[in-house]
């Protein structure tokens, strides 16, 4: 049964991530060529992460939205994004918090739950085209 891609689903998925670019991110530093090799990559993405993770825990002292609450997490990385890899990052979560919002305005929602009653609905094409806006941002 799909899972609903609210507010707890976007706050799970910072905290996994900040938890998995912990355990890698020295890796990451070690293997960074890009743009230049300073070893660096996976630190600054690991605080960036950090940033827009503490961002989704305020924003979940509330009842946000999904929109919100990746709003929340996009806004968290910008402010503090470190480097070129963290920059990215706060642009592709804009990205999505973009078309997040925009599935929530449309009244398309992010329930996942919601087409499988038989109602024809695609149930991960809100979050389909969240991620096409991040990658076009």
């Amino acid at each position: 049964m799909p899972h609903p891609l609210d507010a707890a689903a976007v706050r799970e998925w910072s905290a996994q991530a900040l938890d998995a670019l912990g355990h890698a991110r020295e890796t990451i530093d070690a293997i960074n060529v890009y743009p230049v090799a300073d070893a660096d990559t996976g630190t600054n993405l690991y605080l960036t992460v950090e940033s827009a993770a503490r961002a989704v825990e305020a924003a979940c002292a509330g009842e946000p939205t999904p929109a919100q609450a990746v709003r929340a997490m996009a806004h968290g990385a910008l402010i503090g994004a470190r480097g070129n890899s963290g920059t990215i990052l706060a642009q592709l979560l804009r990205g999505m918090a973009e078309g997040i919002g925009e599935a929530e305005a449309n009244g398309t929602g992010t329930d996942g739950a919601a087409g499988a009653d038989g109602d024809g609905r695609d149930d991960g094409e809100p979050l389909r085209r969240a991620l096409v806006r991040a990658a076009a941002a």
